[in-house]
């Protein structure tokens, strides 16, 4: 059963891929997909209530797929090619469906637990994309390879543990980083112990953090701009967000403003 926010987010993914009929067939395919969404609830149990971590479920994923989708879609208005279109291996459609499968499987690995949970996503991935890729590009082995290749890299690319090389997955993981407004830390400090915690500065940082726009940039094809309640929302701007840019391919084009409300804000690239 799919909470409120989850068709909420739903809702506005349809919305982003309303045009590009390919990408709709996929997301429908995904999200009717039972066993996906079932490991997504899981892995949020896992770390929320056995780790102590913020949200990592089906909203997240949700969430970071909108987020990818938002940035491709700006970058190229503003005429910049994915690594698909560059190469001549794909079309930008393509490099779409690559990152609607990354968004929303890149976090299910945390099912087994926080280290090296981006290998483990792959490994429990990989047969979910295999079946929906088939039931979308059922006659196109070609494209089922390549998308496959290029989302795979998007999810073992999340975490900046390993370095990535396409356009593609350069976004994904900056639209991860992306995801760190108060609502992922909503649960978590609702049954948060007197004792503190590996993860706890997570939680609070992200607690700090009002509002995160994607939009076009004045100096840069695509700006990030965070805004917060405190301080201490920095660590998720300084340790988190700018720590997946500067490990992006994308970086180039992309410029971040943040700061407390009310403050000016502050230009980090």
């Amino acid at each position: 059963m799919r909470s409120q926010k989850e068709k909420i987010v739903e809702a506005k993914l349809f919305e982003r891929v309303s045009k590009y009929p390919v990408c709709k067939k996929l997301l429908e395919a995904i999200l009717s997909d039972e066993e996906l969404h079932e490991m997504q609830d899981y892995a949020n149990n896992v770390s929320i209530k056995r780790l102590g971590f913020n949200d990592h479920g089906p909203v997240h994923m949700r969430q970071v797929t909108k987020n990818a989708i938002k940035m491709l879609e700006i970058l190229h208005e503003a005429g910049i090619k994915t690594s698909l279109e560059q190469e001549d291996m794909g079309s930008f459609e393509d490099s779409m469906c690559a990152l609607i499968l990354a968004g929303m499987c890149h976090d299910i690995g945390m099912m087994i637990g926080r280290q090296g949970h981006e290998e483990m996503s792959v490994m429990l991935s990989l047969p979910l994309i295999e079946r929906i890729l088939k039931s979308v590009f059922k006659d196109d082995l070609k494209k089922r390879v390549i998308i496959k290749s290029l989302a795979t890299e998007a999810i073992i690319g999340h975490m900046t543990t390993r370095k990535i090389h396409s356009f593609e997955a350069g976004i994904l993981l900056v639209a991860d980083g992306c995801d760190m407004t108060k609502g992922r830390a909503r649960i978590p400090l609702a049954i948060h112990s007197a004792t503190p915690r590996i993860g706890d500065i997570h939680i609070y940082s992200a607690n700090a953090i009002e509002r995160v726009s994607i939009r076009r940039g004045t100096n840069k094809p695509l700006r990030v701009e965070v805004e917060m309640s405190s301080e201490v929302g920095y660590f998720q701007i300084e340790e988190v967000l700018l720590a997946k840019i500067n490990s992006s391919p994308a970086k180039i084009f992309i410029e971040v403003y943040a700061g407390v409300k009310g403050q000016e804000k502050k230009c980090y690239l």
